[in-house]
């Protein structure tokens, strides 16, 4: 299957001049974040990568209104966002399923929250069976958490996301704890229910594989502060081939653009893989 995104397509997401940090025991401020912006547009999966502690999850949740940033402004199809925002929905690396509900209540569960629409019950209904079927797990809609694999888990949490018919996902490292194969099938999930809805994706990862493979563009933040690096977007059409020569220089740069960076850690180099 090959998808493509066009460049013409309005914006969905802008990050405007972000700044964040945080106030010391000693009173002063720390940066994590300076100077950051970005724009997404409808149906663009854009991958971040960079080292732990950069400020990747943190610059996640404040795209999601969670978070105010110290500087800067987020806006969603230009209007500013100061709280959790009804047309984005945010997946984590735990799948986060309440023990006690079943699959389907807990596809449902976030429905009925403050920032989404109102649903009647027949709509709501819809809205869960269509994102549990959507994920292939409609024989499965009644068991529990207890009873599911690591890759059923997290097929119901993009299913919660699903629900709320997201005009933008935000995934903060959702297959890392997956093992090869359940990973490689939600990476092709994740595609598939992209291209079907047109989707945006902000996902941050680790796996410099899973950015090159997935994403339009692939941003690299690093540094101390940590600041936007450099940005790649492959050219290749989906499938693409992680052993192909575009793949492979392109893997080379980031790895290249990321050592010649200042860590924002000690063990910077730990995080790194062996050129």
């Amino acid at each position: 299957m090959s998808i493509k995104t066009s460049t013409s397509e309005s914006l969905v997401l802008q990050a405007d001049n972000i700044l964040l940090d945080y106030l010391q025991n000693d009173g002063s401020r720390k940066q994590i974040l300076t100077d950051f912006s970005m724009q997404v547009r409808a149906g663009e999966i854009l991958a971040v990568l960079g080292p732990s502690g950069v400020g990747k999850s943190s610059l996640l949740r404040v795209l999601a209104g969670l978070k105010q940033p110290s500087c800067g402004q987020i806006r969603v199809h230009n209007k500013l966002v100061t709280s959790p925002h009804p047309r984005l929905a945010f997946m984590f690396q735990d799948p986060c399923l309440l023990p006690w509900l079943n699959l389907e209540a807990n596809v449902a569960f976030g429905l009925d929250f403050r920032s989404q629409p109102k649903l009647d019950r027949s709509e709501r209904r819809q809205r869960v069976q269509d994102a549990i079927a959507e994920v292939r797990l409609s024989e499965a809609h009644r068991a529990f958490p207890r009873e599911l694999s690591g890759g059923m888990a997290q097929r119901v949490a993009l299913a919660r996301s699903l629900a709320r018919r997201p005009e933008i996902l935000l995934l903060d490292e959702p297959f890392s704890a997956l093992d090869e194969v359940i990973r490689s099938e939600m990476q092709q999930l994740l595609l598939e229910v992209c291209h079907r809805h047109h989707t945006a994706v902000v996902m941050i990862t680790h796996d410099i594989d899973e950015a090159l493979l997935l994403a339009d563009r692939v941003l690299l933040l690093g540094g101390t502060p940590g600041k936007l690096l450099r940005e790649w977007q492959p050219q290749q059409p989906r499938p693409r081939n992680p052993a192909s020569e575009a793949m492979a220089l392109m893997r080379l740069e980031i790895l290249q653009t990321l050592q010649g960076a200042l860590a924002p850690e000690p063990d910077m180099q730990s995080w790194m893989p062996t050129i």
